[in-house]
């Protein structure tokens, strides 16, 4: 098979900006190494939607910006989230994998949280980092994260020591401008910690065409609860490409909430692994898709511990001549015995033209446990919408209704008021195309 290699960066590249960043020698291997996995791997085969046309590897290295630029530059949508409640929020803002804005609350620094940016964070706790970073993803099949893995470039360090808890939401915004943006989400939790973590990426007006190009690990340690709520807004020249994976350790409980508002392609791969007796994992995702894009979702969970507990809930509206692909993927190993899980994908389609998929699937590999699965797609019940005309209201506002209450499991658990506001002004502006 004839792999496709990008010309604009190599080897020498990598180590000139990993050397610029101060790097220790071993994440300079470990970029080596990937980027040799990257140029021997295939494109990647996804359910139901070929990517191999996509733009994957199509841009230049993003540059080494270590200083700090002005806050006012943000866009006002989120300088509005940024300036609110500041003493007490912790908040990180990055610009093309740049850190612009840092705050950490005093109460949270005094309980030993860390909240910086990744390319800071392997500088200030290298072993720490080392101990973590790539340590529950695989790069080695597939090409996608492996390019992340050699170009990695931004991203953040969240580290919740043991017998912690957050109480307000820690906050991360990253803007893209520029046409390759790889940002790196590591978060650890230790043992009877709580985190809230939310974060929104977005492109800027511009007629940059992005690819986006991120992975996020979490770590769950025993009886810690990580909650991680994520918003996608790129725009419909961009790419994304985004897998996220959390391992849980024993009566842990990790949460995923997931807003996909792109308007460009887009690939989003979830999974949660319970490791231990009495994990937990709940995972929340919605889209609306309009024009011509193609969504790609996996949410998987792999249940290894007994006793362990999942959900699954995936909700998409597609409008014009847009595909959403859901794929829901609950896997039962040998040993998890008395386990529960469930899972639900449901698409509405507002178009003949619209595709909508939703394939639940349960990978059993032990008797002893319950699990179910459900999936739905179809129109907008015609009986709804003319049960709210009756009452007075047009047919346009009817679909509406309906589809923000579809929508409104998800939307409703976004754990920042501001964040919540701009999901649905999101879902409004896309509705309304």
């Amino acid at each position: 098979m004839t792999v496709k290699i990008n010309t604009l960066f190599n080897k020498e590249q990598i180590t000139q900006q990993s050397n610029a960043k101060n790097e220790p020698e071993w994440m300079l291997e470990l970029r080596n190494k990937a980027y040799d996995k990257y140029r021997e791997l295939p494109i990647p085969i996804l359910e139901k939607t070929k990517i191999d046309k996509w733009n994957i590897d199509q841009f230049e290295l993003p540059p080494v910006e270590m200083k700090a630029e002005q806050l006012q530059k943000l866009p006002k949508e989120l300088d509005s989230i940024v300036s609110s409640n500041m003493e007490e929020r912790s908040v990180l803002v990055q610009k093309n994998g740049a850190c612009i804005f840092q705050q950490l609350s005093k109460k949270l620094a005094d309980q030993g949280v860390i909240f910086t940016g990744l390319d800071y964070a392997i500088q200030e706790y290298p072993d720490l980092i080392k101990q973590y970073f790539m340590n529950i993803l695989s790069f080695d099949e597939n090409k996608v994260i492996a390019l992340h893995t050699a170009l990695w470039s931004g991203g953040i360090f969240l580290y919740v020591p043991k017998n912690v808890d957050v109480d307000i939401p820690i906050q991360a915004l990253f803007l893209a401008e520029k046409n390759g943006i790889l940002p790196h989400i590591l978060i650890v939790a230790e043992r009877n910690s709580s985190v809230t973590y939310v974060d929104h990426r977005l492109s800027s007006d511009n007629d940059n065409a992005i690819v986006h190009n991120s992975v996020a690990e979490v770590y769950v340690g025993e009886n810690a609860r990580v909650r991680f709520a994520t918003i996608h807004n790129f725009n419909s020249s961009d790419y994304d490409y985004t897998y996220r994976h959390a391992a849980v350790e024993r009566n842990g409980r990790m949460e995923w909430i997931i807003g996909e508002m792109n308007a460009g392609n887009t690939v989003s791969n979830n999974t949660s692994v319970l490791k231990s007796a009495g994990a937990v994992a709940d995972s929340k995702s919605i889209f609306v898709g309009t024009g011509k894009q193609k969504t790609n979702f996996i949410s998987r969970i792999i249940h290894i511990g007994e006793h362990t507990e999942s959900n699954i809930l995936s909700r998409g509206v597609l409008l014009d001549n847009s595909t959403g692909i859901f794929n829901g993927i609950t896997e039962m190993k040998k040993g998890a015995a008395k386990s529960n899980a469930e899972q639900a994908e449901n698409s509405l389609m507002l178009s003949e033209n619209a595709r909508g998929d939703a394939n639940p699937i349960l990978l059993i590999d032990e008797y002893d446990l319950m699990a179910g699965h459900a999936a739905s797609v179809g129109p907008v019940n015609p009986n709804d919408i003319y049960y709210l005309m009756s009452r007075g209201i047009s047919e346009m506002e009817a679909k509406k209704l309906i589809i923000h209450g579809f929508l409104e499991p998800v939307v409703s658990r976004i754990p920042i008021d501001g964040m919540r506001e701009q999901l649905g002004q999101v879902i409004e502006r896309k509705l309304k195309q």
